[in-house]
């Protein structure tokens, strides 16, 4: 049986770990080939430890053991002429493009008195601009392929506000303007531009020294476990967990990318355990 996205060439950004590994594996276990970057450093404003480039190469791994081709590159997504560049050779190698998975993100902490400039500027940088950089080196490609689909990663902090992320949640609401835009301006064109809106996501960018601290300030330092840090992530869900999967954020990018959808553009599609009900 073939795959949902089979034959098809997918561009991840973010792909070194986290969710943007996982979405490449599952576009991959469906039957495309991957165009995989990420930044594999340290920001410096970002207050946990980056992926490296054993993890980008771990990726590599994981996808070629599939029996699927990918082209990995390191580029940073606030260099476009660095992502177009990766994402140019990408295409050389594999053919073409149908899917992008514009996932690229850092997460920091701090109310909208005590952010730093450095941190504001960093956030909106990464989160934001390098999503309208991903679209903007896509666009050529997709349009050539005669279309295609775009999947903008946001947040439910796209959809909600939240405390002590300000420059965050700036950022992933300002995805959903990229988002709904450009499913107007590429219409035409048959691509189709879609968001995904996940609650926490069991990943390195919460599951952290620094990310335990903001939500159980409380507790000692050693009590702040996944499992008690966890249960207070649990409260801002209605269904009686604390975080999503990446594979649950996977498979709705996997819709997105395939015909099932092919109708679907300027959805902000929610996988967010009812976190936008309250």
């Amino acid at each position: 049986m073939a795959g949902r996205v089979e034959g098809k060439v997918a561009f991840v950004t973010g792909a070194a770990r986290g969710q943007g590994r996982s979405h490449a594996l599952r576009l991959a276990q469906e039957g495309a080939d991957i165009i995989a970057v990420d930044l594999v450093g340290q920001i410096d404003s970002v207050p946990y430890d980056m992926s490296r480039p054993a993890d980008l190469e771990e990726t590599v791994r994981q996808i070629e053991a599939l029996d699927r081709r990918i082209v990995a590159k390191q580029a940073d997504v606030r260099d476009f002429d660095a992502l177009k560049s990766a994402l140019d050779d990408g295409v050389a190698e594999l053919g073409k493009l149908d899917i992008v998975s514009a996932n690229a993100g850092i997460f920091s902490f701090g109310t909208m008195e005590e952010l730093t400039e450095t941190e504001f500027d960093d956030m909106l940088a990464v989160n934001l601009k390098g999503v309208w950089h991903t679209a903007k080196a896509a666009i050529p490609h997709l349009r050539a392929n005669k279309g295609g689909s775009m999947v903008l990663t946001s947040s439910t902090a796209g959809i909600l506000a939240v405390p002590n992320i300000g420059h965050y949640v700036a950022a992933k609401h300002g995805v959903v303007g990229l988002m709904k835009t450009l499913a107007l301006e590429l219409a035409d064109d048959f691509i189709r531009v879609n968001s995904v809106h996940p609650t926490s996501v069991n990943t390195d960018m919460i599951q952290n020294a620094a990310t335990y601290a903001l939500f159980a300030p409380d507790l000692p330092e050693a009590e702040r476990t996944k499992e008690t840090v966890g249960k207070r992530f649990q409260t801002m869900n209605v269904l009686p967990i604390p975080w999503v999967e990446p594979v649950d954020v996977s498979n709705a990018v996997l819709w997105l990318a395939s015909d099932e959808s092919r109708y679907v553009t300027g959805l902000q599609l929610k996988v967010d355990a009812g976190q936008t009900l309250k």
